[in-house]
């Protein structure tokens, strides 16, 4: 066989049913397309008139209407745009995925970009299809002595086409809808699909119902236009003094300069509220947005909401609406939206995003990573300014916003270097402490101790640790001991708090977090001698082997030391790796997992040498009582630390009511 090159030739009775019922993946979808095209033929037309090719009539108001008849079956949309001439019908309708707006715009691309054209693809009309039995196009173009254009197809391959009868110029496109999809004739189910798709498009669009008499009453304040007004009518009750207006259709749909489109020293707070009750329709007032508006290397606006949400009761997962031209594409596209911002409310609109040829999904490009850089990095910059410029006022949104931020943290590295000094901490005392400010922080007796000539270089390069609290009610004992000791903690409650500290602490060289039960620092112990140390070791060989023994757990590692509050008699502590280990164990085991086996490792009791109990039970360690004395300074310590057992705490009840017995002997 002869070499032989050439072009693969597509046939359309295959390709126009792919088209019809695969190129969308919802079939409401084609209200936005339909729309669309009728606001690239009003944009182009304007665009028309700015550069002098065409001059609008008097009194011009460009306009989509979109009018459902359920009688007839029928669904039409109507625009005032710039119309197609026979020529142009034959190029851009019958010849699949020549798009007309591509080819606009490759035309005047050089002489002006006031207006955006929405168009790509030249598919969006053939989303008809999958609703219609028929499509009808009635056309005039603009062009001085145009003739109007009658088109139309039954969803095969043959189409018929003549003069029309139109006398404005634009386009009339007439949807006989199939016996399945009947709904989208239906007022309410229009009036839906295109509020949720063509809200903000920035051409007019009215619905109406076709051969509807319902009108609505209002009082004469409200503001009409003109072409809304049917009739004037009086009151026919004397005692009603104002006169009525009935408002007639067609009902406006949408907003044509949202508030994403102003400059934003033209929004007042007031319109940022109210923009975030309309779209979001939520009625509790966000914390505080950012308001994006650039031009370059890319055009990007938006205005992300920080909600403020109750995290016990609400999911936190917000909606970030993605538009491209002021035209609904989805929500919480995550290539454009980084993930942690997911959890905001707002709109991100992106003319340049590339978008696939359903308009539906982004395609692959490394532009789009781009886009959610710079997202990332204004949300960044908002908060830290916000930090550095009005402390006072960040502090009272971080109780809301610190899940937001901390998960940003985890999720974006870039994000965590720019917001690791701005991240608070509520101590103690109630008051929020940067990440440098909680590592200025020590207890008095440290101090003291570097101020002595005595200071070890070692102890000056040793590890920097910030305590933390999980539980402030389970960990009071702790606290207080704290507090008396001059120390500080901070409050850490969230469940993402624990691997939050984790990720700072690997991006933060030399700084450890670590729970106030997790050790019994220097701070609180009271001074020794060395001949006292050795003796509080030897106390505690011999009690450990006592209460292991009346504990019957050989794992317990038994400590004694003096502690400054001698109030406190027993204390249990566990290492902060282990606990970490056994959370994250929790976390991660699958049903039936048995966690018994990592109870108990790592965990200490402390016995305080300077309390009553504890001498008591080292002078008497064959006493009667001595094993329940045990038993009991093990409870008491444990119910600090962390609930009883069922099981644990039953014995501990029947055990204090023995031990009050033995006092009324």
């Amino acid at each position: 066989m002869a070499a032989k090159s050439g072009s693969l030739s597509i046939n359309s009775e295959n390709i126009f049913p792919i088209i019809k019922k695969w190129l969308y993946s919802d079939h409401d979808i084609f209200y936005r397309e339909l729309i669309s095209n009728g606001c690239d033929a009003v944009t182009k037309l304007k665009k028309l008139d700015m550069m002098g090719e065409y001059s609008l009539p008097e009194g011009f108001k460009p306009r989509i209407d979109v009018i459902v008849d359920p009688a007839k079956k029928t669904l039409t949309f109507k625009d005032n745009g710039l119309g197609m001439t026979a020529d142009e019908v034959e190029e851009y309708i019958n010849q699949i995925a020549f798009s007309g707006a591509t080819d606009f715009i490759e035309k005047y691309k050089d002489k002006s970009n006031t207006d955006q054209i929405i168009g790509h693809f030249g598919l969006g009309f053939y989303s008809a299809f999958m609703v219609a039995d028929e499509v009808h196009i009635d056309t005039l173009s603009y062009r001085e002595g145009a003739t109007p254009v009658h088109w139309e197809c039954d969803g095969g391959t043959e189409y018929a086409m003549e003069d029309g009868d139109r006398e404005e110029v634009g386009t009339t496109i007439t949807l006989f809808l199939n016996e399945d999809c009947l709904e989208f004739c239906n007022e309410y189910k229009a009036r839906e699909v295109v509020k949720k798709y063509c809200s903000f498009m920035p051409t007019e669009i009215y619905l109406s119902k076709e051969g509807s008499n319902e009108t609505q009453i209002i009082e004469e304040e409200d503001k009409l236009d003109n072409d809304e007004v049917l009739e004037i009518v009086e009151p026919k009750e004397k005692e009603e003094a104002k006169k009525l207006k009935i408002r007639k259709r067609p009902e406006l749909m949408n907003e044509t300069t949202p508030l994403w489109t102003k400059h934003p020293n033209d929004c007042t707070k007031e319109e940022y509220q109210e923009f975030y009750r309309k779209v979001f329709q939520d009625y509790k007032e966000p914390l505080f947005w950012i308001h994006l508006n650039m031009d370059y290397p890319f055009n990007l606006k938006g205005i992300l909401y920080f909600p403020k949400i109750n995290m016990e009761y609400e999911s936190i997962e917000g909606t970030i609406k993605l538009y491209n031209n002021q035209v609904f594409i989805a929500d919480n596209i995550k290539e454009v939206i980084p993930e942690f911002l997911l959890l905001l409310k707002g709109v991100i609109d992106c003319p340049d995003l590339p978008l696939n040829v359903s308009r539906s999904a982004l395609q692959n490009d490394g532009f789009v990573k781009k886009i959610a850089e710079y997202i990332t990095k204004k949300v960044a910059d908002k908060l830290s300014g916000m930090c550095k410029t009005d402390k006072e006022e960040y502090e009272k949104y971080w109780d809301d916003i610190s899940p937001f931020i901390k998960f940003g943290c985890l999720k974006d590295d870039k994000f965590c270097e720019k917001m690791n000094d701005y991240i608070l901490f509520k101590n103690l005392e109630g008051k929020y402490l940067t990440l440098p400010e909680c590592l200025e922080i020590k207890p008095q007796d440290e101090e003291e101790e570097e101020n002595s000539a005595d200071t070890d270089i070692e102890e000056e390069q040793k590890e920097k640790i910030i305590y933390y609290v999980t539980d402030e009610q389970q960990q009071s004992q702790y606290i207080n001991m704290f507090k008396a000791s001059k120390m500080d903690a901070v409050i850490l409650t969230h469940n993402i708090d624990q691997p939050f500290i984790s990720q700072l602490e690997s991006k933060n060289e030399g700084i450890r977090f670590q729970r106030i039960d997790a050790d019994v620092s220097d701070a609180m112990k009271a001074k020794t001698s060395k001949k006292a140390e050795k003796e509080m070791e030897e106390q505690a060989e011999s009690l450990g082997k006592l209460i292991r023994k009346a504990l019957k757990n050989d794992k317990l590692a038994v400590k004694v030391e003096k502690l400054k509050n001698k109030k406190v008699s027993s204390l249990i502590t566990l290492s902060e790796d282990s606990r970490r280990m056994q959370d994250m164990m929790k976390m991660y085991s699958m049903p039936g997992m048995d966690m018994s086996a990592f109870g108990g490792e790592g965990e200490t009791l402390i016995l305080n040498a300077n309390h009553p109990l504890v001498q008591y039970i080292t002078e008497h360690q064959e006493g009667d009582n001595a094993k329940m004395i045990c038993e009991q300074l093990y409870d008491l310590a444990k119910l600090q630390h962390a609930p009883l057992s069922g099981e644990a705490m039953t014995k501990f009840i029947a055990r204090s009511n023995e031990i009050m017995m033995l006092l009324t002997k």
